[in-house]
């Protein structure tokens, strides 16, 4: 089993690549024709003018002037046709790149956001792939010979030697925090941290959701997983706990003699997942990238902000994964990087990983307007 979190390792997300190179062109070039058309437009009003002051002239020679008058009369006509064709190349040609310009902004606005929405991916994923190695670490660690002795018949000896195997396990896995073996009550019988968290031997969690989750499992092949919170007897850590039962002579069919509670170190490994990710470095100050859980609770963010506590609030008019936009007011209710900007929430579920099939978490990237 890998002794640390992986980070994201995606190509850095951010600017639209060849379309947005695309799109500058076309404002370019609508630019240049707008130039073109004018200076026709500017060219033809001098040809009228001429035209205008021969008229003049002709009329003040009289019977003379006449023919002169039919040429300037001709040359005006003419001029005004070229002027009225130039407004008709400027309105055709402007509408045109208008129309590509809009077209390369929506295939950049859908690239961008399937980036996101693959960063997001990236990142849940990350997440329950280490998780997945937690599940096996804690069904493994309940069948050590140590362990099962101490379960079994809970005496001091046993429960000394249990701690000293715990501790060497801990050494060798710096992600967890500790250990925990408990009876089947629910008393712990030993920890792999005495001395960094003396004092909980003989305490009850009978009454922690997990244990009584772990309590009910129906082989030692099954395992249980909290969702994150924040343990008192830890010193207010964050952690991810991860049970499975402790059965008769290691056996998965044995008689299930208490539980083993192994208490991963959250808070560090989720925001180097988290941090990990990839976003292109001008990008970083408007992006904030999340791991939510089924209720969509914070509960790791690059930026450090609303752990365990922030909800976000926007629709999901698919549940597995999209682009949610700013119009429309589906977004993060007060979340700072939109507020008053437009900017996008790309989304995707964790799709588990093995046989984790995970806790309904999803990776969220909340990024601001360019």
């Amino acid at each position: 089993m890998t002794n640390q979190v992986q980070k994201a390792g995606a190509p850095p997300a951010g600017g639209g690549g060849a379309l947005s190179d695309i799109a500058a062109a076309a404002a370019t070039l609508r630019q240049a024709a707008h130039d073109k058309t004018e200076r026709i437009r500017r060219i033809t009003s001098q040809v009228k003018m001429l035209a205008l002051n021969a008229r003049i002239e002709s009329s003040r020679v009289g019977e003379h002037g006449r023919g002169f008058t039919v040429v300037a009369n001709e040359v005006g006509a003419v001029g005004e046709a070229i002027a009225r064709l130039a407004r008709e190349l400027d309105a055709d040609v402007d509408g045109r790149i208008v129309g590509l310009q809009e077209q390369v902004s929506r295939l950049v606005s859908r690239a961008q956001g399937e980036r996101l929405v693959d960063l997001a991916l990236n990142a849940v994923e990350l997440i329950d792939r280490n998780l997945y190695e937690r599940t096996c670490d804690v069904r493994w660690w309940a069948t050590d010979a140590a362990v099962v002795a101490c379960a079994a018949a809970p005496a001091a000896a046993a429960a000394a030697f249990a701690e000293r195997r715990l501790g060497v396990i801990l050494s060798a896995y710096t992600v967890y925090l500790d250990l925990w073996l408990c009876d089947r009550d629910g008393r712990i019988l030993a920890t792999g941290r005495p001395d960094r968290f003396p004092g909980l031997r003989g305490q009850s969690v009978a009454q922690e959701p997990w244990f009584r989750e772990a309590a009910a499992l129906a082989s030692g092949d099954a395992y249980s997983a909290a969702d994150i919170r924040t343990e008192s007897r830890l010193g207010g850590a964050q952690v991810a706990t991860y049970c499975a039962s402790v059965r008769q002579d290691g056996e998965a069919a044995g008689a299930p003699l208490g539980v083993l509670a192994i208490h991963f170190d959250w808070e560090p490994q989720a925001r180097a997942i988290v941090q990990g990710v990839r976003v292109a470095p001008e990008d970083r100050a408007r992006t904030r990238v999340l791991l939510v859980d089924g209720t969509q609770r914070v509960i790791a963010a690059s930026d450090g902000v609303g752990l365990l506590s922030e909800r976000l609030r926007f629709d999901r008019d698919d549940p597995v994964s999209g682009v949610v936009p700013r119009e429309g007011g589906k977004v993060p209710a007060g979340d700072k990087l939109l507020a008053g900007n437009k900017g996008v929430v790309a989304y995707h579920r964790t799709p588990g990983y093995e046989t984790y099939r995970g806790l309904g978490w999803y990776g969220v990237i909340v990024q601001g307007a360019g």
